[in-house]
């Protein structure tokens, strides 16, 4: 009994502002998850272009800090129809299946400088990975043209085998028409109430 009254004061004097990282908010038209993949002797490149997340970040209380995002599949644009198509079709990602893809992270630590490394599980299809992304922090400051919100920018760059998280079967790796390593570029700003 004197355990549970000590974690109830000590939620109440610490308020609920101490228990978690900063909270902030997508801003989604200037966020992108975008890729690049060879085909043949070009390289395509694409967005996903409907995705949300939780974004909780501070500095200064990286074991509170968590990025966790759900991305819809079927959003894929390449700026080609029926690749985009052919891409969401059971030879590729299968979106009728499977519609989403997740990350879900564990944990946020100081890389140095501005980069910070964040580990989490990341989910394609059946296929479930433990991840590592280096990212970089830029900074927050005062909205240009909201002075009562703060903005906050991000970004990472990883390179993943499309083939280990089932996203084809090889076959037309084996053509020599799609690569098998995927460059991606996750580019955030997030907003929060001052």
């Amino acid at each position: 009994m004197k355990k549970l009254l000590l974690i109830v004061l000590s939620l109440f004097l610490l308020g609920p502002g101490q228990l978690t990282a900063q909270e902030w908010k997508l801003d989604s038209v200037h966020s992108g998850i975008l890729f690049e993949i060879k085909h043949i002797y070009a390289f395509t490149r694409g967005q996903f272009a409907d995705f949300s997340g939780d974004v909780y970040f501070d500095p200064d209380r990286l074991e509170k800090s968590r990025f966790d995002f759900t991305v819809k599949v079927d959003s894929i644009d390449t700026r080609n129809g029926k690749r985009d198509n052919h891409l969401r079709s059971a030879d590729f990602f299968n979106a009728g299946k499977y519609p989403v893809m997740r990350f879900m992270s564990s944990r946020v630590s100081h890389a140095g400088g501005n980069k910070y490394l964040l580990e989490g599980k990341m989910t394609v299809k059946d296929v479930t990975k433990d991840v590592k992304l280096e990212f970089i922090y830029h900074g927050q400051k005062e909205n240009p043209f909201k002075k009562d919100q703060m903005v906050a920018g991000f970004e990472s760059r990883m390179k993943i085998d499309r083939l280990d998280y089932h996203v084809g079967n090889g076959k037309f790796y084996k053509m020599g028409v799609v690569g098998k390593d995927v460059d991606i570029l996750i580019t955030l700003e997030v907003v929060r109430s001052k």
